[in-house]
C-alpha cells in the first residue's frame, strides 16, 4: 500500500465563491511565489473541493485570484485522474464537440448542457515549480476546460445563448444560495 498523503487532509475548507461575485469573472493573477502559501492553497482546494464533492475547483472560487487549480475527475473510460495545475495555459482543445450537462460548485445545484470539445491539453507547473501536462479526454477534457475557464474570468454559463442561458439565469435567481446572500 502506497504511504503517501491524501490530497487536502492537510487543508481547511474554505467558502465557496458564488456566481455574481465579481471575482469569477476577472482573469486571475500568475502565481509568481512557488513556497508554503501556495502549497496550503493546493491542499485548501481539494479539502473544499472534496467538502462539496466537487470534481475541480479553481482559486477564484475560494477567494484567490490566483492561477491554480485542483482536480480528481475521471475520464470517460471511468480512469481516475487526480493532480493540480499552477499557471496553466490551454494548449490544445480538438476533437468533437459535444453538449453535455455541466455544473458548477459556484452555481450549486445547477447544471446546463454546454459545448465543450472532448480533447484537451493543458500546460503548466506542479506547486514545487516543476513542468506538467495533462492530457484530457471526454468528461476530464470538459473539467480541464471549465477549471481553465475560471482562470480567465469565464463560467460554464457564459458559454450559454438563448434558451439555455436564459433558463439557467432563471434558476440562479429561483435559488436558495442567490436569496440567501
Amino acid at each position: 500500500m502506497r504511504q503517501s498523503s491524501i490530497p487536502g487532509a492537510h487543508g481547511r475548507v474554505r467558502p465557496l465563491t458564488l456566481h455574481g461575485d465579481p471575482l469569477l469573472h476577472t482573469p486571475c493573477a500568475e502565481v509568481t511565489d512557488f513556497g508554503p502559501e501556495l502549497a496550503r492553497l493546493v491542499e485548501d482546494l481539494f479539502a473544499t473541493m472534496y467538502a462539496a464533492q466537487g470534481v475541480g475547483l479553481a482559486a477564484n472560487q475560494v477567494g484567490e485570484s490566483l492561477r491554480v487549480f485542483v482536480y480528481d475527475c475521471p475520464d470517460d473510460e471511468d480512469v481516475r485522474h487526480v493532480g493540480h495545475v499552477i499557471n496553466p495555459r490551454l494548449t490544445e482543445k480538438d476533437g468533437v464537440v459535444i453538449r453535455g450537462p455541466e455544473g458548477c460548485l459556484s452555481l450549486p445545484g445547477l447544471e446546463a448542457g454546454t459545448a465543450r470539445h472532448d480533447h484537451a491539453v493543458v500546460e503548466g507547473f506542479t506547486m514545487t515549480g516543476d513542468p506538467v501536462t495533462v492530457h484530457g479526454t471526454g468528461f476530464f477534457a470538459r473539467c480541464l476546460q471549465h477549471e481553465y475557464d475560471h482562470l480567465e474570468g469565464r463560467v460554464y454559463a457564459d458559454h450559454l445563448s438563448g434558451w439555455r442561458h436564459r433558463r439557467l439565469m432563471r434558476q440562479v435567481a429561483r435559488s436558495s444560495w442567490r436569496r440567501a446572500e
